[in-house]
């Protein structure tokens, strides 16, 4: 996985990226992108693309590698409740023998404080663990909070699953291995879905497949909220959070603790591998600690891995190995270890 470290982060650098992050790096626009327009902390991986050793990526570079890596049919745009709107529609990557080889799922679900971002910038992510031959993967849009208040957020990810599970066949899933991993918003919304699984306020009644189950196998978490309770007052004040909870009221705590992922752990929980930075400005790290504390009191498989001196997000070869194990551990039965030592964040 550590050579398609290029492609994860250039999706995560690039709020609005689209199919393809190169022009983002081409800051001079020759159409080539040197050594010193890539992030100082991709430079290590620079020489996998620059195939000739100019000191240059070109585009025909950059089309070859993507071109031997990808093996996928892209399915964009999958309305997953059938009723025309963009917000509620995924992209999907499929291996291109899906037809003979059932495989896990993985979905990605954006950040963006449930008010911004879309299913696109997690093509880097899925790209990257599909092209391995080993992954369905996905990502996907939700109604923002603007458009509908809490709980749409979490019913349209449990109906994109219910979705997946019920195409299951068509695409080449596994609907007993199912995945899912968010950033930030996204985060605590994949958190919401490993701990509520048969919640029925949770559920929804959204999407052509509502006898599917919505429960996943596992859950990476990166550095989103996850008790909206012991959230900082600064935390809860910039509108996001209130926003997301449909403003300020009596019922404010209540939805709140209907929110946040702690409320809702008992010890059927799926395993969670949880990433936090120390010094994130946005989701206290202390948010990270709440959560794996509370899902190992209850019996839960929990691992959390601290970026000592990391922001909110944060790059490491490291982790992303270790994240491959514990998904490889939990959706294709290759049991592994991996180190649970902090990474310092360079």
């Amino acid at each position: 996985m550590r050579h398609l470290l290029f492609l994860i982060l250039a999706s995560s650098l690039t709020a609005h990226a689209q199919d393809d992050p190169f022009t983002t790096f081409d800051s001079d626009k020759d159409g080539r992108v040197s050594l010193a327009e890539v992030p100082e902390a991709l430079r290590g991986h620079f020489k996998l693309l620059d195939a000739d050793g100019d000191g240059f990526i070109s585009l025909e570079e950059k089309n070859r590698f993507t071109k031997a890596a990808f093996a996928t049919d892209h399915l964009k745009d999958v309305d997953y409740v059938g009723n025309g709107n963009p917000r509620q529609t995924l992209d999907l990557l499929v291996p291109k023998d899906h037809a003979t080889n059932k495989r896990p799922l993985v979905i990605f679900i954006h950040g963006g404080a449930w008010h911004s971002g879309e299913k696109e910038n997690g093509l880097g992510v899925i790209r990257a663990l599909s092209s391995t031959g080993d992954y369905v993967t996905a990502t996907i849009n939700y109604r923002l909070s603007q458009q509908a208040p809490w709980p749409a957020q979490i019913h349209d990810c449990k109906a994109a699953i219910r979705f997946l599970r019920g195409k299951a066949e068509e695409y080449g899933i596994d609907p007993t291995k199912i995945g899912v991993m968010g950033i930030s918003a996204g985060g605590h919304l994949v958190s919401m879905l490993g701990t509520s699984a048969g919640v029925a306020e949770l559920e929804g009644d959204i999407g052509p497949f509502p006898k599917e189950n919505s429960g996943v196998q596992c859950v990476v978490n990166f550095f989103g909220p996850t008790d909206f309770l012991t959230m900082s007052g600064d935390s809860m004040k910039p509108n996001p959070v209130i926003q997301l909870l449909g403003g300020e009221g009596p019922e404010l705590k209540t939805k709140a603790k209907q929110a946040s992922p702690v409320t809702w752990i008992d010890k059927s929980d799926a395993p969670f591998f949880t990433a936090h930075g120390t010094k994130d400005p946005l989701v206290p790290y202390s948010q990270a600690e709440e959560i794996n504390t509370a899902l190992k009191t209850a019996g839960v498989e929990s691992h959390l891995i601290t970026m000592v001196g990391g922001g909110h997000g944060f790059l490491s070869d490291d982790l992303n190995g270790r994240i491959r194990q514990f998904l490889d551990n939990h959706l294709r039965m290759q049991a592994g270890k991996f180190s649970e030592e902090a990474i310092t964040v360079q």
